[in-house]
């Protein structure tokens, strides 16, 4: 597997990302000209309001379930890991930081991760700038 880094540590699900919304995309894209082009415009216009409907749900429904699960489960991570290395309750600040900001300090490793929170807090960073700050990344190989 190739060593995960900030530029490449997105991911992508082949079958969903460049097989099944192509394929949609085309039905969509070929429904509407039928609209535009044939006799038949008012069933071809309802083709296309479901091919656009399953579009859109199939792309919420994936995201919406993966992404809440890991959420949970990297907030979880990491109040284990500050707690392990500093013997403090993350959740006693937690809320001062958002979401993308305690999900970028998931590829903090150890020894770096307390000091970046602490920078993190005092500077309001961003989560591309936490990291952007992280020296050694502590890649992530199963986020979907």
């Amino acid at each position: 597997m190739k060593i995960q880094t900030y530029k490449n540590h997105i991911r992508f699900y082949p079958p969903h990302h460049f097989v099944y919304y192509p394929i949609l995309t085309a039905f969509i894209i070929s429904s509407i000209y039928f609209t535009i082009t044939e006799q038949e415009k008012l069933i071809w216009a309802f083709i296309s309001v479901g091919f656009i409907f399953l579009f859109c749900l199939a792309f919420m429904l994936r995201q919406h379930y993966a992404l809440t699960l890991q959420n949970r489960i990297v907030r979880l991570e990491l109040r284990y890991r500050y707690f392990t290395l500093s013997g403090k309750r993350f959740e006693e600040f937690e809320y001062k930081l958002t979401d993308d900001q305690i999900f970028a300090l998931r590829f903090a490793p150890d020894d770096e991760l307390l000091p970046l929170v602490e920078y993190a807090l005092k500077n309001s960073l961003t989560g591309s700038a936490i990291k952007k700050a992280i020296v050694h990344w502590k890649a992530d190989y199963n986020r979907v």
